[in-house]
């Protein structure tokens, strides 16, 4: 696994939209670069970022934007502007050998699945997933945006469970309501009934991942390295994470029968699953009674992962280390 060197003080990050514009939202926008200037980066932006449309321009520009950041020297770290729903159609016009040739850290959270799984499945290149350039907009800073901007700065701390998590769901106009329990589940193989009380979970493996609904849509195409992860990392135990966007139960079901049909877990020691953003009417009984007829490997369900803040940062390739016990849970990776 290649590792990137990370951003330091005064680094350049590049910001483009892989998916979505910000123009939107520009007042939350900068205020998240405002946060990323106090953090000691400096940022530039690619053209498309400050559009208003759900594709911040055509795939080809898209492409070209993005290849653009690869080309360019001074920058030391790509950053998605935002999530979205087409950032798939842009992956034909990245220009994969030169990121080989010039590998750097490209973060992102939600559509930009869509090329950190490959960037790291199929080039071999460790990513980040969790936060996107406009995900430091809270005042005060939250521990959960702390813990990134020091990951992303190669500090890799420890990432324990938080209290509470946001029943708005991140989209509300009044700020977060962080008055839900943070509680992890944890459903170990013996147990096909429900989330478990009593048992600890201390599991070792690499970590791979992020938006469960763009995973779905890459499996079967070019841009799906799944098999090659496993081929070089198999043996050593794989950390599936998964950050469920919009899928009731029997969606999330069939989803994952689909990837275990074709060899996903076949080296899977645990599945790690965040809150799931639109349950569209399922509960948490609904999908954890399906969790447990596909996978013979501890599930927890409602991790602090994705769309539903706070969120931790997981770096696809890393050897990540999740401890679970009494619904609190950590997570600690390397980079080996």
């Amino acid at each position: 696994m290649y590792y990137p060197a990370f951003p330091g003080k005064n680094s350049l990050l590049g910001i483009c939209a892989p998916s979505a514009g910000v123009g939107h939202k520009t007042d939350s926008f900068d205020l998240s670069l405002m946060t990323l200037h106090a953090n000691g980066f400096r940022t530039a932006e690619t053209p498309s970022v400050r559009t208003e449309d759900i594709r911040s321009a055509d795939a080809v520009v898209r492409g070209e934007e993005f290849n653009s950041l690869i080309a360019d020297p001074e920058v030391e770290a790509i950053l998605s502007a935002s999530g979205g729903d087409y950032n798939l159609e842009m992956l034909p016009y990245i220009d994969w050998e030169a990121l080989c040739e010039h590998p750097k850290w490209i973060a992102g959270a939600s559509d930009p699945t869509n090329i950190l799984f490959p960037v790291t499945t199929k080039l071999d290149i460790a990513t980040m997933y969790g936060f996107n350039a406009g995900s430091f907009d809270w005042s005060p800073l939250h521990l959960f945006q702390m813990n990134a901007l020091s990951i992303l700065g190669g500090k890799l701390l420890r990432q324990d469970s938080f209290d509470r998590y946001d029943v708005c769901r991140d989209f509300s106009a009044d700020g977060p309501d962080l008055s839900g329990e943070v509680r992890w589940d944890l459903l170990m193989p013996e147990d096909a009934g429900g989330p478990s009380e009593t048992p600890a979970l201390d599991v070792t493996g690499r970590l791979i991942g992020g938006c469960l609904d763009c995973i779905a849509k890459l499996i079967g195409t070019p841009f799906d390295g799944t098999a090659e992860f496993l081929e070089r990392y198999g043996d050593e135990g794989i950390l599936w994470y998964f950050d469920p966007f919009l899928m009731n139960a029997d969606t999330m079901y069939l989803t994952l029968l689909q990837m275990k049909y074709c060899g996903y877990f076949r080296t899977t020691r645990a599945v790690i699953f965040g809150r799931v953003l639109f349950t569209e009417g399922s509960t948490d009984n609904d999908y954890l009674e399906l969790l447990s007829r596909i996978f013979d490997v501890p599930v927890i369900w409602n991790a602090d992962i994705g769309h539903v803040k706070p969120c931790m940062t997981l770096i696809n390739g890393a050897v990540g280390r999740i401890r679970c016990s009494g619904g609190r849970g950590s997570l600690e990776m390397a980079l080996i």
